[in-house]
């Protein structure tokens, strides 16, 4: 069954080091009704176990776009989702799991917005690094003894969730337009305001780049359960810039 909104969920797969895993992935999301797939410098995209693997998913394949960073995955979307079945790391990140992460994203695509789930590396997953361009996690419960499952038996588990979702939903909830202002920003607009927050914290000696500690990474979370809209993101940008300014402009006073 085609459901119009899946166009905009975006499956995103970081520096998968098994072609084969391509494939298999491509054809967990062609059953589910889901097309947009984005390949983040993997160690070799495409190869004959690929096409086999895929197993008629050659479409998915064909089209998938290659991108050298995460952030070029993510450009375009309101929404990141990134999957992990680590908890120990040295802050905690909103997270969901499988199902609620169906029910999340049935609940946001109607919005058009864009939404990425994020596949890590087979063996190590993602980093912290990388989860900091994500606005939550998701993780699939497994057995306590056995927490080992292939990626792209991760991808057709959660494909399944947010498929399912947004099918019984679409059915209550029509497509609703949005004012473009209202929309939420993009991760682009995000990571360029992080950009000029960061250096204005700079700028200010309230951030010691030589000391950075942590507190990017916890406004990262701040801002990223915000939901900051286009316009919300237009005054925190000018503020930066009137701030700034401000500054200058008492220099030049005191000169």
């Amino acid at each position: 069954m085609y459901t119009p909104a899946l166009e905009n969920l975006r499956i995103v797969m970081v520096e998968t080091s098994h072609p084969g895993n391509i494939g298999s992935a491509a054809r967990a999301m062609k059953v589910m009704g889901i097309k947009d797939l984005r390949l983040v410098t993997p160690r070799k995209p495409f190869s004959q176990e690929t096409f086999a693997l895929a197993s008629g998913a050659n479409d998915i394949i064909e089209q998938a776009q290659i991108v050298p960073t995460l952030q070029d995955a993510l450009a375009d979307c309101q929404i990141a989702i990134g999957a992990s079945a680590r908890s120990e790391r040295t802050l905690q990140w909103p997270q969901m799991d499988a199902r609620e992460c169906g029910t999340f994203v049935a609940e946001q695509l109607p919005q058009q917005k864009k939404i990425a789930l994020v596949f890590g590396r087979e063996r190590t997953g993602l980093t912290n690094e990388e989860l900091d361009h994500c606005n939550t996690l998701v993780h699939i419960p497994m057995a306590f003894d056995f927490l080992s499952l292939n990626i792209a038996m991760a991808i057709q588990v959660l494909a399944y969730e947010c498929a399912t979702a947004v099918r019984l939903a679409t059915h209550s909830q029509p497509m609703a337009a949005v004012d473009p202002d209202e929309a939420l920003a993009n991760a682009e607009a995000l990571e360029g305001f992080y950009t000029h927050l960061e250096q204005s914290m700079i700028d200010a000696r309230f951030l010691d780049p030589e000391n950075p500690r942590l507190l990017m990474r916890r406004l990262r979370r701040l801002f990223g359960r915000a939901s900051v809209t286009v316009s919300e993101m237009n005054i925190l940008r000018g503020m930066l810039a009137a701030f700034a300014g401000r500054k200058f402009q008492s220099r030049l006073s005191s000169d």
